[in-house]
């Protein structure tokens, strides 16, 4: 007998093994047509059960799809066991609070996982429909829950879902109270996962207890009391939630706040599951805010704000005369940076005397670690991600601000302690209405940055793959020969973060490099920063100068990583 029909044996073995004990009659159906196509569906089949979805600091994110390989109600129903099984066993106690958003199956998901927790005997909370993610991480605070689960997969392909968790003060301490788990928690809850038996015997209990509009009115309120009450309110805003969930929030947060009401892209107004209008529902993403900027044109609007589609994420589009960005760009909208935004946010909240711990993460510009040295204000960096973001410093001092350069901002941790896309989008409101006010806007104080502390030009080389094994190639050839140069420039710094963090970090006097493989998608990231001083208030010179090093410097890291 070949190899090969060996093979194809053992896939038909996993698969009716997986049929037998799938409690979807959708997902068996699904697969039993998978397995009627055989042999012509080996190669699917394989990567169906290539492996179980690995439950990482991110949770589990994946395609809907039947098989271990893919998000399901079978998985999603050994994810909540295993995850009940270690709550229990860490001693937790309380209610777990569970959000989805609006991607298909999210709901099915979502109410799985309470069944799963009350037929365990743990109280299950239910947000009432579906909601931006930084409601449920208040929510886990709010209601003093043991842990949080958010069924999302943020600006990921419509074709994927995921499930992230959320730890409350009880196991995840002060600084992870209401913030998504850490290691060693992640590691031990696969374990539990993996542990589960046939789901044939998860009892399933009750649909447990559906929270009512006062928790989104909770979050509301905390949202406005963020910025100031008596600031100017006189500000146009267009606005996207890119088919996803943070419409309803934020047009409520912006009236409780005073602001007009923002205008919404009418045809990006409601959730939809397919994202029709956008070729990858990622704000970031080419082509993703045309139809917002069309409509900031059309109403005169002083600023554009885009939401990912489960509204952690806030991008904002400011309009520039020709010559002004750091492009040259025509006349126009053109989308902020996040290490653009972050430092606007931080400031803003320097001048209105907020001090404590500003925190961003290795990868964004180091403008934020100047602002603070100049203002002698306490400032850490930290591994991406937000779960690292919130727990900076170590506790030492409080945090007030953290950003990641993925338009990710955390302007109000005690009240959600992660990434919010609709408190940064209030606070930027209140930064521009001010500005306003002034006769001046967004771009000008980026200016005031700029002649202060010199252009910070950051950009990023990110390469999608569909075989994982060109990042692995390109990440061992960085470390075999790795540059001694930036732009000419000895290197002042060169780290290998291995084994901690698959990261390679050079820098020069003016020039920086980040690379990593990113943790949520199949792309190679190299993240880039040049530092421009300004001459004689030559704010523009200088700005065409640090995009042409930056763009030079992006030739010279793709040609060292073979990509």
């Amino acid at each position: 007998m070949s190899a090969d029909h060996h093979h194809l044996n053992d896939l038909r073995e996993q698969a009716q093994r997986w049929l037998d004990d799938d409690p979807d009659p959708a997902g068996r159906a699904e697969l039993q047509a998978v397995l009627d196509r055989l042999p012509a569906s080996a190669p699917e089949l394989a990567d169906r059960f290539a492996g179980p979805l690995t439950f990482g600091t991110a949770g589990l994110r994946g395609p809907l799809r039947a098989g271990p390989n893919g998000m399901n109600l079978a998985v999603v129903t050994q994810a909540a066991a295993g995850l009940v099984a270690w709550l229990t066993a860490q001693g937790g106690v309380g209610p777990l609070v569970i959000g989805y958003d609006a991607r298909t199956g999210s709901r099915a998901f979502a109410e799985r996982t309470a069944q799963v927790a009350t037929g365990a005997g743990r109280p299950a909370l239910l947000l009432p429909r579906p909601l931006p993610t930084p409601v449920l991480a208040h929510a886990v605070r709010q209601h003093e829950a043991v842990a949080g689960v958010m069924v999302t997969a943020s600006h990921n392909p419509p074709q994927d879902n995921g499930y992230k968790v959320y730890l409350g003060a009880q196991l995840g301490g002060e600084l992870g109270a209401g913030a998504q788990i850490v290691p060693p928690a992640d590691a031990e809850i696969e374990s539990a996962i993996r542990a589960v038996g046939p789901l044939a015997d998860v009892r399933l209990g009750p649909p447990g207890q559906l929270l009512d509009d006062t928790l989104v009115a909770s979050y509301v309120q905390q949202a406005v009391a963020v910025i100031a009450p008596d600031g100017p309110r006189n500000l146009q805003v267009a606005y996207t939630p890119l088919h996803g969930v943070g419409a309803e929030v934020l047009t409520a947060a912006f009236a409780a706040a005073g602001f007009p009401a923002p205008q919404l892209v009418p045809d990006q107004a409601e959730p939809d599951p397919k994202f029709p209008t956008v070729a990858f529902p990622n704000p970031e993403e080419p082509g993703a805010v045309d139809r917002l900027t069309a409509l900031a044109d059309a109403t005169g609007a002083d600023l554009a704000i885009a939401n990912d589609p489960d509204a952690d994420r806030c991008a904002v589009v400011i309009r520039e005369p020709a010559d002004a960005g750091p492009d040259g760009d025509a006349p126009g909208w053109r989308m902020l940076r996040g290490d653009e935004m972050g430092a606007l946010l931080a400031d803003h909240l320097m001048r209105r005397g907020r001090t404590g711990l500003y925190a961003t993460t290795i990868v964004s510009s180091a403008l934020l670690r100047a602002m603070c040295t100049a203002r002698d204000l306490p400032y850490d960096e930290t591994l991406t991600g937000f779960k690292w973001i919130v727990r900076a410093g170590g506790g030492s001092t409080p945090l007030v601000f953290g950003y990641e350069e993925a338009l990710g901002y955390c302007v109000a941790p005690d009240h959600v302690r992660d990434k919010d896309g609709i408190t940064a989008a209030l606070t930027i409101a209140e930064l521009a209405a001010g500005l306003k006010a002034e006769g001046r806007s967004l771009a000008d104080r980026l200016d005031e940055l700029a002649a202060e502390f010199g252009v910070h030009h950051t950009d990023q080389l990110s390469v999608r793959v569909d075989d994982l094994q060109v990042i692995t190639d390109a990440m061992a050839r960085i470390r075999a020969a790795t540059p001694s140069t930036l732009l000419g420039e000895a290197l002042i710094e060169s780290r290998d973060l291995l084994p901690t963090a698959d990261v390679v970090i050079l820098r020069s006097a003016t020039a920086r490099v980040v690379i990593r493989p990113s943790g949520t998608e199949p792309k190679l990231k190299a993240y880039l920063e040049v530092v421009q001083p300004v001459v004689a208030g030559d704010i523009a010179t200088a700005r065409r100068h640090a995009a042409a090093a930056v763009a030079e410097l992006r030739t010279e890291t793709a040609a060292s990583l073979g990509v």
